[in-house]
């Protein structure tokens, strides 16, 4: 049985859920499957642009047991939104925005504790791709201390283009990477900005590196060379808000 009440499974089910308009966090669609439906499946995944994966039948066996007909969906708990949007709000209604990018963090709990961070530090919006990100689920708001419930999540198909109109936005973006001699307090943040966290395990993209406006770093001493993802962006999310609050 399945145990996850944002678990979907099964060909009729996930096309319902998806034509009735919920919020898809992904899909997982077994290897080689073929049969009816899927046709139909496929043509509404990429109407709607939802992000999927094959995998093969073991990892749908670990979420449901029973007929899951070769595809398991998650529905997120949160809704989405749109960062074409919030951006042209925010300047709107006189705000100055700032924006969190988080470039392939996978890891759930990391992701909560990031976006646990963001909401105190006065974050207006995280984006995040639509592939190889965390799941949004349970774990992740409860992470979050509920933040997940009041900052705006942003899935985007690709995160350069998402950077090249947050850029053209008038947004600076800040890439918070090893790959630098500048440190995270070299930077003003008082303007719009938007700073880009890497992923556990590959840091950020060398595109994505390449659109920066600036590459800062955390300093380090001692022995070891690097922090956890989500202690990274409590340090540099905070040095922004200092900055910002006064």
């Amino acid at each position: 049985m399945n145990k996850d009440e944002h678990l979907i499974f099964g060909i009729h089910p996930i096309l319902e859920a998806i034509n009735s308009g919920k919020e898809i966090d992904k899909l997982y669609i077994q290897q080689d499957i073929k049969g009816p439906g899927l046709t139909e499946l496929r043509n509404a995944i990429k109407k709607h642009k939802i992000p999927f994966s094959h995998v093969p039948v073991f990892k749908l066996n670990k979420h449901v047991s029973g007929n899951h007909q070769g595809v398991i969906g998650f529905i997120s708990p949160i809704a989405l939104h749109d960062i074409e949007q919030i951006v042209p709000t925010l300047f709107e209604q006189g705000k100055v925005p700032f924006v969190l990018i988080l470039d392939k963090v996978t890891d759930v709990r990391n992701f909560g504790a990031i976006s646990r961070s963001a909401a105190c530090a006065g974050v207006d919006a995280i984006v995040i791709p639509s592939r190889e990100s965390a799941q949004i689920n349970a774990d992740a708001i409860k992470t979050s201390a509920g933040a997940l419930n009041h900052i705006p999540v942003c899935k985007v198909q690709n995160l350069t283009d998402t950077v090249l109109f947050l850029k053209a936005s008038g947004l600076k973006i800040v890439s918070c990477t090893e790959k630098s001699s500048d440190t995270i307090y070299d930077v003003d943040y008082t303007s719009p900005t938007a700073i880009i966290m890497g992923g556990e395990e590959k840091g950020i993209s060398n595109q994505l590196l390449k659109n920066s406006d600036a590459r800062v770093k955390i300093p380090i001493v001692g022995e070891i060379s690097s922090l956890n993802v989500s202690v990274a962006a409590g340090i540099v999310l905070f040095e922004a808000a200092k900055q910002r609050f006064n």
